[in-house]
């Protein structure tokens, strides 16, 4: 079992001056000590135009300086939103391999296709579609980080010359793939893809074992032909998340945060309508039409499960282990959620929990690897090479419109 922090960077109002420079202050300082602490990993997660709800549109930034301030956790985005009207692949690849090279080989490469309307909508992207731009966007961007050079690409959705993209990552054939789930529907399609399945779902741990196995199963099977050029068998899920001895100061501490996370949410993915930068969250929960009893029954229970003592917490972890869960990643920065609190939570939950998991770590990893080294085997045998040959490929400069005389001079020497 590995841990992880993901950050949305939720900013709720009212807001000062210094309020989004706080925030972002506050979380590498949390993800320094999570570093120091032994957590493995930290997520990212790209959204745009999310008030409140989410102020990390640039994660390639916000990682970038948790690089600087690390020394060994993992640096994750979760996720890249990669249909090209929002992110051209040539952009993503050459961020992705200079963050993997500034941070020495620790990049986890999540991508998605977007949901919310507010995003979709201004960049132009049908949501019909979007599947299938993923799936070509990604395809592409892999091909960048391994060909030199990058042999060119006419499909539906990209089109681009050959050009040799740079940087190349450190970690090679590329950084390990993972998509976002929200439904089983995805789960599948990251196993048919061999990608790592990031799940965002709130699920039972019946539901966490139902999807854990279908995406074993696929991987294991002829259906598994990888996007990339390596298979990265992994399943995560994320959870609100907060550690106390005591469980009711936990509650006290994390559950307005996770109000707030649940309702933003179904804000802007599911009934909410929303004045760009005039909406207030709070004024807009209390205008929502209530949710059905057994839907707030049900998404209260899921979302308590990771927050209270460390023992509680263990056992939920064992639980979440034997559904076939590779790792945990823990949603921390929800709505005012204080940055001491979340701080103490980290420190409790590593000198109590994590030593048990750590301990066991190895044996486990061994005995997955040996179980996947076929299936993973023959799924690389699957990709099919490319044959493009661009060696005769020029591009002239002569043709520019306009172009100069002549070499610009040299500047003079001083005596």
């Amino acid at each position: 079992m590995r841990f992880g922090l993901i950050y949305l960077l939720q900013t709720p109002r009212p807001w000062a001056e210094d309020t989004e420079e706080r925030v972002y202050r506050e979380a590498l300082e949390q993800i320094e000590l999570a570093d120091r602490l032994g957590f493995d990993t930290v997520w990212a997660s790209e959204h745009h135009f999310l008030d409140e709800y989410s102020h990390c549109s640039a994660p390639e930034v916000f990682l970038a300086a948790a690089a600087a301030r690390t020394q060994r956790i993992r640096l994750a985005h979760g996720i890249v939103s990669i249909p090209p009207a929002v992110n051209h692949p040539a952009r993503v690849a050459e961020r992705i391999a200079a963050l993997d090279l500034v941070s020495g080989g620790r990049v986890e490469f999540g991508s998605g296709q977007g949901s919310t309307q507010h995003e979709l909508g201004a960049f132009g992207v049908d949501r019909a579609t979007k599947r299938e731009q993923w799936r070509e966007a990604l395809g592409v961007i892999t091909r960048m980080f391994t060909e030199v050079p990058f042999t060119g690409h006419q499909g539906q959705w990209i089109d681009m010359p050959p050009r040799n993209v740079l940087p190349k990552p450190k970690q090679k054939p590329h950084p390990p793939l993972w998509v976002a789930c929200s439904s089983p529907e995805t789960v599948e399609t990251a196993a048919r893809a061999g990608v790592g399945a990031l799940c965002f779902a709130f699920m039972t741990t019946e539901e966490t074992k139902e999807r854990a196995d279908a995406y074993y199963k696929l991987i294991e099977s002829d259906e598994c032909v990888p996007v990339g050029k390596a298979v990265n068998p992994n399943f995560a899920v994320a959870l609100p998340f907060l550690c106390h001895s005591d469980e009711q100061t936990a509650y006290e501490r994390a559950l307005g945060g996770v109000d707030f996370y649940v309702n933003s949410f179904m804000h802007y993915y599911v009934r909410g309508e929303h004045r760009p930068g005039i909406t207030e969250m709070r004024t807009a929960f209390a205008e929502q039409p209530p949710l059905p009893p057994e839907s707030v029954e049900r998404m209260d229970m899921v979302a308590r499960r990771a927050i209270g003592t460390p023992q509680k917490i263990a056992d939920l972890i064992r639980a979440q282990e034997e559904a076939g869960v590779d790792e945990i990643i823990f949603q921390l920065q929800l709505g005012a959620n204080r940055h001491e609190h979340i701080c103490e939570s980290l420190e409790l939950f590593a000198r109590e929990v994590m030593p048990e998991f750590a301990e066991r770590r190895p044996a486990r990893e061994r005995a997955k690897a040996e179980r996947l080294a076929e299936p993973v085997r023959n799924a690389l045998a699957r990709i099919e090479p490319n044959t493009d040959d661009v060696t005769d490929y020029v591009i002239r400069t002569d043709l520019m419109e306009n172009p100069p005389a002549q070499p610009p001079a040299e500047p003079a020497q001083q005596n």
